[in-house]
């Protein structure tokens, strides 16, 4: 279905010819960066037939029938099961036949797609070949930030614009090849997790929610569930852009404010009169490998959703910091728990992620945390049993949960062997799983409610000033040390299920 053409318009009623791009057919490449900037040529080409005809019909120029210009494509065809590398997580396709998916914004995706192309080719011997797909490209996602439709106003004469243009389809934009469900019906199948529309989708979401452009959102990935700590976040960033031995290069706030390293105020940009529903803020490197931080708010829906997102950028890693109910007596408020389980109450994930699939912590990740809590706290072996517990973790979605019959709740959590709860971390942790994005969760203990100490306004804000500068300082230590890791070893096999696509 993915590269399937689909019947925009019923020939019978509307008998007005296409206006099609200039056609492309599939050319073999056997180098990664050539396939990929002829991917770039033919995206931008195919985008600016679809935008130019939209500026002529502002200006009063209508077209004469249906324009439509089509995805490029990456295609591969093997006729063989072997490949070089059996250690690899990724860059090998499962098995003889077609593999191939759509490809949009080449141009953000350049270094992913080239290292990936890269190893299809070297993995198995054979050229990839890229042209045309028969996908077309809504008008909408030919415009990168989408506004310039929205703003159009009233359209001249009296032809509905989706009888003019492809409009974004629902059918082509759904998790069925992330969740494995998808079955193809034309034989082809799947080389990426993520088709065109649904990536150009999720990179339009992404200005919406977090008002930050996708080209600034960088490969470590941390969530939080409050302004604290992304104020310390902006603290240190500001630091870092002012050391040249940091290595970052600039920071971005909400409205895509940019302060280059060496500067203090931003040189583009918009400030925003209201931060938006998940706001994002970016301590960037050269290589995309710096930090990016999202406040997702409270609620594992916002998890939910900030993380469907995020996806398709295709990150290294994501971390959850927040705070959790400590639900152990002998845990004291401000003691981290490091989850190696989830109990997944929270539900936001039922449709697409059955329950009885286990949520395995990954060894790469838990190391790193565990070992920025000892270096950061000074604390090591046994002693450091003193500030952090590792156990299971429970999300829910009901906020006010204290104020249920406690006796059967204690229960579930005393044989879930639980030691702590939130609203956020099982739900970050299962889209983790879920889209193969390495995952981990350290939270920090702000109130015990089963043991008679609740979150109060006096208690609380003693104990963000005094603890959210070290666990902030913990969780960018961690990806530090995630970044020094090979891409290879940190996106574990683990996370690959039994017909994986080819692309990490």
């Amino acid at each position: 279905m993915h590269l399937k053409d689909r019947p925009y318009r019923n020939p019978l009623t509307d008998p007005r010819p296409l206006v099609l791009a200039p056609a492309a057919p599939l050319e073999p490449f056997t180098d990664a960066a050539a396939a990929v900037a002829r991917l770039m040529e033919l995206f931008e080409r195919n985008t600016a037939f679809i935008r130019d005809a939209f500026r002529d019909l502002v200006a009063g120029t209508a077209p004469e029938g249906r324009v439509r210009a089509y995805y490029p494509q990456i295609r591969l065809m093997t006729e063989s099961h072997s490949r070089l590398d059996s250690r690899m997580p990724f860059g090998f396709v499962s098995g003889p036949g077609i593999h191939a998916t759509t490809i949009t914004r080449p141009d953000l995706f350049q270094q992913y797609l080239t290292e990936q192309v890269s190893l299809l080719i070297r993995n198995h011997g054979v050229p990839v070949h890229v042209g045309d797909s028969t996908t077309p490209i809504p008008l909408h996602f030919a415009f990168y930030d989408g506004t310039h439709v929205e703003g159009a106003g009233a359209m001249p004469g009296d032809r509905p614009l989706a009888d003019m243009f492809d409009l974004p389809d629902l059918t082509l934009m759904d998790d069925a090849i992330a969740n494995g469900t998808y079955e193809p019906v034309d034989g082809i199948m799947p080389l990426a997790p993520f088709t065109g529309p649904r990536i150009d989708y999720s990179l339009h979401r992404l200005q919406h929610y977090t008002a930050t452009a996708a080209e600034h959102f960088q490969n470590y990935v941390l969530f939080t569930n409050y302004q604290f700590y992304i104020d310390e976040f902006c603290r240190m960033a500001e630091a870092a852009i002012a050391d040249p031995e940091s290595g970052y290069t600039a920071f971005v706030e909400p409205g895509n404010l940019l302060t280059l390293a060496g500067q203090k105020t931003p040189s583009s940009g918009t400030s925003l009169a209201k931060l938006p529903q998940m706001p994002a803020y970016h301590l960037k490197r050269a290589d995309n490998s710096g930090i990016t931080m999202v406040n997702i708010g409270v609620g594992p829906s916002n998890a939910k959703t900030i993380t469907d997102h995020i996806a398709v950028l295709r990150p290294h890693a994501w971390l959850m910091l927040g705070h959790c109910a400590g639900l152990r007596n002998s845990q004291t408020l401000g003691d981290y728990v490091l989850a190696h389980g989830y109990v997944r109450d929270d539900h936001v994930l039922d449709q697409d992620l059955p329950l009885w699939v286990p949520i395995p912590p990954l060894a790469e990740v838990q190391v790193a945390l565990e070992s920025a809590v000892a270096e950061i706290t000074g604390f090591s072996g046994y002693e450091l049993k003193k500030v952090m517990r590792t156990g299971t973790v429970a999300s829910i979605d009901n906020r006010n949960w204290e104020l249920w019959d406690q006796r059967g709740l204690v229960q579930r959590f005393s044989q879930s062997r639980a030691i702590a709860l939130d609203m956020e971390s099982a739900t970050i942790a299962a889209n983790g799983f879920r889209f193969r994005v390495p995952y981990g969760t350290l939270l920090c203990v702000s109130d015990k409610p089963l043991h008679g100490e609740l979150k109060l306004p006096g208690m609380a804000t003693d104990f963000y000033k005094r603890q959210v500068a070290q666990h902030l300082e913990i969780g960018m230590r961690a990806m530090e040390l995630l970044r020094s890791m090979p891409p290879e070893r940190l996106h574990s096999r683990k996370l690959r299920s039994f017909a994986e696509t080819a692309f990490q």
